[in-house]
């Protein structure tokens, strides 16, 4: 498997490079934005590692062409020393399908690259997220519910996005608190609040309530709406 590395930092490709040849996989290196994008839409590559912060062109930009005008659905790994929710939601939007802070552990990113591998389908891009009927666009943030929009303040918009990237998995309130306000944590009522206007404004009369609570823990979407 032909893995392309996007990567300006020497010391870092490197040892990209080594692990992942050590893996068995075939890796390849490139130093810059326009080089990447020329090398990922010529070649045949299982998967690629992006850098965020790229001379000539920054990955949110390569990962867009990749997606809106290659039209590749190569699964996309972006690395960067960015760590706010919102960077990861800009590389979301732009079409990547992970997403590693630096410094990042080797392995993680030999399991987060064969868990893409893995799941990977050929699907169609630009990547709207779906859970049964709700449908959310990472580009214009749109979201609808059996075909009907459904406005949502800021922080639920976080919420859902994070509940619909990771379908099935649980997550933990204090994960939740930590991405959506950082250091400046609130009060135990506040996230419970946020939940209660996101469940509100998806549910229509008749219809289920998508998110489950685990009590003790924390939140998921419930599999039994699911696709």
């Amino acid at each position: 498997m032909r893995i392309l590395i996007i990567e300006d930092d020497p010391a870092i490709a490197a040892n990209l490079y080594d692990y992942l040849e050590e893996a068995g996989y075939t890796p390849e290196h490139v130093a810059d934005g326009p080089g990447g994008l020329r090398r990922a839409v010529s070649g045949d590559w299982s998967a690629i590692l992006l850098d965020v912060a790229l001379p000539g062109m920054d990955g949110f930009t390569l990962c867009r062409k990749l997606r809106e005008e290659a039209r590749l659905d190569t699964p996309v790994l972006m690395l960067t020393a960015k760590e706010t929710l919102d960077d990861r939601l800009a590389g979301f939007a732009r079409g990547a399908d992970d997403y590693l802070v630096k410094p990042f552990s080797l392995k993680e990113v030999g399991a987060r690259l064969g868990a893409l591998i893995k799941r990977h389908r050929g699907r169609v891009v630009p990547g709207v997220l779906r859970h049964g009927d709700i449908s959310l666009d990472p580009d214009t943030l749109q979201v609808e519910r059996a075909g009907r929009p459904v406005k949502l303040p800021r922080k639920c918009l976080q919420m859902l996005h994070m509940l619909m990237a990771a379908p099935g998995r649980v997550l933990r309130r204090a994960d939740l608190e930590a991405e959506l306000w950082g250091n400046a944590l609130p009060d135990s009522d506040t996230l419970r609040s946020h939940m209660h206007i996101l469940r509100r404004a998806l549910v229509a009369p008749g219809e289920s309530d998508p998110i489950e609570t685990v009590h003790g823990i924390g939140y998921r979407l419930a599999p039994g709406d699911a696709a």
